[in-house]
């Protein structure tokens, strides 16, 4: 029987039968049938390794979870062929719009709109269980990979060549002797629990409330957030539209507060309508409460146990830094382990450990902020944000410093280990340990054409790069050429999470075959 306890069925799947052996064994096991651990799972699959993936649930659970996604993790997605069915059913937004107390016009309004000549862009709405269907779907066509619905990890003991795994299903238990297993098994990771490990950083002594509502009415698909509304004085809210007329409002509630209370059914509607007017028409999908954490494991490498997603890092959602930031941790780890899983040097994995926790202190420190602005603790930080909210109305200096959740986006790795510091000065450009950024190519994309592989991008030919690196031209890509800062002879080398690992203004065999080597540190 499906067991609903982690919230309500969206699409039933029913538990997977019980191997027919007792033991067996696995090269990879991700831990988690979330966003974070499918997508896991579709890359290293898409790659052609084995994957077994456990999750306790037998269904794609519904309820209040990650709706926005960023550019990149669409970039991300689009490598992993999903990309398409998540735009096509999304909601594409760019503005962003900040109230203050009754004021009818916003203090602030942003436009969000990407750099233009690219195929993404910045952010679309969706709810995670469409993400997970997709994804889902993605991974029934990969017969080498195992999604095992009711199967629960109750015992790990991590080995010197692998982990031993007990797992346990309403037929009876089993072991698993796996190559490496892949924790993305949410903030409260039974795993990292196993381990005796813990996470570090700070509880923010607030609550706020979800409230997933259906409404029919044709209002703009824009993000509106309010500073201390008259409908939640002293306090904020947040308003944003979902596909399928489904709309989330945001409340904060203050520290301590009786949960259950506010949770009833009454209570939340005297919010909603409070924002929305009395008489609005509107159906239930999900309320809930959450608490600010913003917190990450010392390290995310335990031997042969990796840590990804919300079992490595927790942050705020307003910023949208949590599952975007999932979805860099498994596209930063699933080239590194692939070519572990090849042979090489397992000391490869320690670049996921340092370019992770990176990109996990980048979101933490941005989600800090946000929620040090978004509830101020003393009269003294109150009133510097009120301070800000009052200037931003008139001056645009102002409007910078307003933070109601600093978006997601990429984030650099600037001091990576597997760069290649420039051999000499650039005038723009994209530096080494930065994101590809995308342009028209051809009939398509650049991004699309690097594929999950290590490509050199070049201008004007040149030598012969070493075995393993395809060429990608860029002669008749002018937007291309200008965004790189390419001339006749240049040429970047694109590692297979489109990083920038090196560039040269003048490229030759030698310098491409040391920067390969240092990018595949460990091989």
């Amino acid at each position: 029987m499906t067991d609903v306890r982690y919230g309500h069925v969206w699409r039933s799947i029913g538990p997977t039968p019980r191997p027919a052996t007792t033991a067996e064994e696995v090269p990879v096991v991700v831990a988690g049938a979330g966003p974070v651990g499918l997508a896991m799972a579709l890359d290293l699959g898409r790659r052609g390794h084995r994957v077994t993936v456990l999750t306790r649930l037998d269904y794609i659970a519904g309820g209040s979870k990650a709706i926005c996604f960023s550019k990149r993790s669409l970039d991300i997605m689009d490598r992993l062929g999903v990309g398409d069915r998540m735009v096509e059913k999304g909601v594409t937004w760019n503005v962003g719009k900040v109230f203050w107390k009754d004021r009818a016009d916003p203090v602030y309004q942003f436009d969000l709109l990407p750099v233009k000549d690219q195929k993404r862009p910045a952010f679309i709405n969706l709810q995670q269980y469409y993400v997970e269907e997709y994804l889902v779907d993605a991974l029934a066509a990969l017969p080498n990979v195992d999604i095992r619905w009711g199967h629960e990890i109750r015992g790990v003991a991590p080995r010197d060549e692998g982990v031993a795994i007990e797992v346990g299903t309403p037929e009876g238990d089993y072991a698993i002797d796996a190559g490496w297993l892949i924790a993305c098994d949410g903030n409260r990771s039974p795993i990292r629990t196993m381990l005796g490990l813990d996470f570090e950083g700070r509880v923010f002594e607030d609550n706020f409330l979800i409230a997933d509502i259906r409404i029919s009415e044709d209002r703009p698909a824009e993000r509106w957030f309010w500073f201390d509304p008259p409908f939640n004085p002293g306090k904020s809210a947040l308003f944003h539209r979902q596909p399928d007329d489904v709309w989330r409002l945001d409340f904060q509630l203050g520290w301590n507060v009786d949960r259950e209370e506010c949770l009833r059914d009454e209570n939340v509607e005297r919010y909603i309508r409070a924002m929305l007017g009395p008489d609005v028409a509107f159906e239930k999908e999900w309320y809930s409460i959450y608490t600010f954490q913003c917190r990450r494991m010392a390290r995310f490498v335990h031997g042969r146990v990796l840590f990804a997603g919300d079992s490595a890092h927790l942050v705020s959602p307003f910023g949208a830094r949590g599952c975007n930031g999932g979805f860099a941790d498994i596209d930063n780890l699933g080239w590194k382990l692939d070519l572990v899983l090849g042979g090489a040097d397992p000391a490869l994995l320690e670049s996921y450990n340092e370019e992770a926790i990176v990109t996990a202190d980048e979101n933490i420190l941005n989600s800090t902020r946000s929620t040090d602005f978004l509830t101020p603790k003393s009269s003294v930080s109150e009133a510097f944000r009120d301070a800000v909210l009052e200037l931003a109305a008139e001056h645009g200096f102002a409007r910078p410093i307003v933070n109601s959740g600093r978006l997601s986006t990429a984030i650099s790795y600037p001091d990576s280990s597997l760069n290649t510091p420039d051999d000499d000065a650039w005038d723009g450009g994209i530096a080494p340990g930065s994101p590809a950024i995308d342009a028209p190519l051809g009939n398509g994309w650049l991004l699309g054409g690097l594929g999950d592989r290590f490509v050199l991008l070049r201008a004007g030919g040149g030598e012969s790069p070493p075995e393993g690196i395809d060429i990608l031209e860029l002669d008749d890509a002018p937007i291309a050429l200008a965004r790189y800062g390419l001339g006749a002879g240049g040429a970047y080398l694109i590692r297979p999470d489109h990083y920038v690992a090196a560039r040269w203004h003048r490229a030759d065999a030698a310098k491409i075959a040391r920067a390969l080597a240092r990018a595949n540190r460990g091989c």
